[in-house]
């Protein structure tokens, strides 16, 4: 995308974010207020008054359909025409094909997203295109350049699932909240939850890694994995209240009891905000000195990330965020204590019929502290061994994303940092683009198979899937060919993937 100097780029944005239910507002031949609908419409407006009667009621009604709008000060009657809008054109593409409506809308300046994540509840994303503004001469006004092309389906539309997964992870379902207390606490539920997280989306930033919404994994050797699987069965044992258990090390899960679904959007959260909100500078290993600011028990370096933020503090609160997973019955509701030690971090979850006390936190404080700084120092050390032990990092010629459908592993040497505000990738996006683009290949087959591009930039892109694993290679070999290119992605999956079967 070659722009002159004085043009500017605008990168994607969020128009509008709203969640309708259209069973909520009137139906044809549904009487209101006296007055049947189409039929006395016709009748009455003859005479302003009564026109003005029914449109008012009208609107009202309509009004009734929508659950959440952003940006909230949006007039109330273009609200209720975008809403209208969404609803026509999903009850129209229904006409073709009943069991699948649309999911997306393609206009010159943006891109609409449809998402039922249940049955009447619909979440509509709206996001403007990316946009050059490019100067005229003479005064005239800068000439508008939207680029169409350059959003995927696949991306977009994981982000709106990801909006709905992260409010039922600590809110349940829509459903549930109407069960509770109707739609009056729908509403209130919807409102607190997405004023706050819609400012932390930065659509800018989403790529391939927002559709897979993988799990990276810290890679151990056997006997480190062991310490930390005794590690979570003595603690469960002491601390029979326990139902389940996670640890990460780095940002990275080694361990979970949680079904893979749940650990997913989970781990999202964790990785997306908890932790960024905590970080801080880490300790190198067990023999480096106390740092002053350190709180808590000096015994160990552990604290609370969720709940009392000093056990000390005689008025500190016990209260935890809760969380819902799923069980057998459908889903449980379960108190979430996050604990860390210098890089290491463990999730502990409680039922949420049981009131968590000040002697409860210290004494899973005092159990957990000590043996997670020492578990955390343990890993530091064999990490670095084991860095020591390749040598010193060389600068790839290649570089790639790997995914695994089976267990969510992912793995990517393209993100430099992935956060909810930030994603620094180390190429450009136009090869971004591309790995978009094969991965949607992929979504419309069942088979493996095997694609291999040369981008205009002179870099190679290869996407390859097998058995339910996905890989994506840029190679920077211009002068490469297609045999050489085949070649080269066979010893990375020799050296990096040597215990994973890709099929030739």
């Amino acid at each position: 995308m070659a722009s002159g100097a004085q043009d500017k780029q605008y990168t994607p944005s969020l128009l509008s974010f709203f969640i309708y239910n259209p069973t909520f507002g009137p139906r044809e031949g549904e009487v209101r207020g006296g007055f049947q609908w189409r039929t006395s419409l016709w009748l009455l407006c003859k005479t302003l008054f009564w026109t003005k009667f029914l449109i008012s009621n009208f609107s009202f009604q309509e009004e009734k359909k929508i659950l959440f709008y952003h940006p909230s000060e949006i007039e109330k009657n273009e609200k209720i025409r975008n809403v209208g809008l969404c609803e026509a054109i999903v009850q129209f593409t229904r006409t073709f094909c009943p069991t699948k409506p649309a999911k997306s809308l393609h206009t010159q300046k943006n891109r609409q997203f449809f998402f039922e994540p249940e049955e009447n509840f619909w979440i509509v994303m709206v996001v403007r295109n990316p946009m050059i503004e490019k100067p005229n001469k003479d005064g005239k006004p800068s000439t508008i350049e939207y680029q169409e092309e350059e959003l995927l389906d696949t991306v977009y539309g994981a982000v709106v699932r990801q909006c709905y997964s992260m409010y039922k992870l600590f809110n349940g379902t829509f459903g549930r909240a109407m069960e509770s207390g109707g739609v009056e606490l729908l509403i209130q539920k919807l409102e607190k939850f997405f004023y706050r997280y819609l400012q932390t989306l930065h659509l800018q930033s989403c790529d391939l890694l927002d559709v897979f919404g993988g799990i990276s994994f810290f890679p151990l050797d056997k006997m480190t994995y062991l310490k930390i699987q005794s590690f979570v069965n003595r603690v469960e044992e002491s601390l029979s209240l326990i139902k389940y258990t996670a640890f990460l090390y780095n940002d990275q899960l080694i361990w979970s009891g949680l079904e893979q679904d749940d650990m997913r959007i989970l781990y999202k959260y964790l990785t997306t905000s908890l932790f960024p909100r905590h970080s801080e500078p880490e300790l190198a290993g067990r023999d480096s000195p106390l740092r002053p600011e350190v709180t808590g028990n000096l015994l160990h370096y552990g604290r609370f990330l969720t709940g009392p933020a000093n056990l000390k503090d005689p008025e500190a609160k016990f209260r935890f965020p809760k969380i819902f997973v799923s069980a057998e019955d459908g889903y449980e509701e379960l108190h979430l204590i996050v604990y860390k030690a210098m890089s290491a971090a463990a999730c502990f979850m409680i039922s949420a019929n049981v009131e968590l006390t000040r002697e409860f936190c210290e004494q899973l404080d005092g159990l957990v502290g000590p043996q997670l700084t020492l578990l955390a120092s343990d890993i530091c050390e064999q990490f670095t061994i084991n860095r020591r032990i390749s040598g010193p990092e060389k600068e790839p010629q290649f570089k790639f994303i790997y995914f695994n459908h089976m267990n969510l592993a992912e793995k990517s040497t393209i993100h430099m940092r992935k956060t909810a505000s930030v994603c620094l990738t180390s190429v450009h996006p136009d090869l971004m683009k591309i790995l978009g683009d094969i991965n949607c290949d992929f979504a419309r087959v069942d088979e493996d198979e095997e694609i291999i591009v040369k981008a205009m930039t002179d870099y190679w892109v290869v996407g390859k899937k097998s058995d339910q694993r996905e890989l994506y290679v840029i190679l920077n070999q211009k002068n490469a060919n297609l045999i050489e290119v085949n070649e080269e992605v066979k010893r990375l999956c020799a050296t990096q993937f040597n215990n994973i079967f890709f099929l030739d």
